[in-house]
């Protein structure tokens, strides 16, 4: 699967990447305002650092988004599978459905369009399985993804939230 657009490049992230696509996700994540940094939170960077070990799981994808330098600038985990999520609280007991986690933009890249059309990949990827809808997470440290994904038409599903630590990561649904 490949998504082409003038500025960037959207395809699956290759083993090679996974380093890369890691230490972008980190960043990321670390650079929120709010958001509980390494320290705080030791087992979820550590996942963020290892992200390629989604792809092995099936129906799993890692997609990535490349510059016209072919530099990692975004990157969104798919799931084709709920049971594969990981995440807290009944979203893995979803069936039918596709889950989209760890979507991450370059701060460089950022009002590109980058975020929109990496989780439109996503959802196009849920429609091609024949699946109904898809679920994801964010947090109010997230608010640029979350008013994205709102305009996208996802809604918000309260029975999907759960705490991380401290924090309280909220779900959203797409019906497709």
């Amino acid at each position: 699967m490949s998504f082409s657009q003038e500025r960037f490049f959207i395809r699956e992230g290759q083993e090679g990447e996974f380093g890369e696509i890691g230490k972008l996700l980190e960043s990321v994540y670390s650079g929120l305002k709010g958001f509980p940094q390494p320290d705080d939170l030791p087992e979820y960077y550590d996942t963020l650092r290892q992200i390629g070990r989604f792809t092995e799981k099936p129906k799993t994808s890692l997609l990535i988004a490349l510059n016209s330098q072919s530099e990692v600038i975004g990157a969104v985990v798919y799931f084709g599978d709920m049971s594969h999520y990981g995440s807290k609280g009944i979203a893995t007991q979803e069936s039918n459905a596709a889950g989209i986690r760890f979507l991450a933009v370059a701060s460089k890249a950022r009002g590109e369009g980058i975020g929109k059309a990496l989780t439109d990949a996503c959802i196009q990827k849920a429609k091609a399985s024949g699946l109904t809808q898809v679920i994801l997470h964010t947090t109010h440290t997230m608010m640029t993804a979350w008013k994205m994904y709102e305009k996208m038409g996802f809604q918000r599903s309260e029975e999907l939230d759960f705490d991380q630590g401290d924090l309280t990561v909220h779900g959203f649904r797409l019906f497709l």
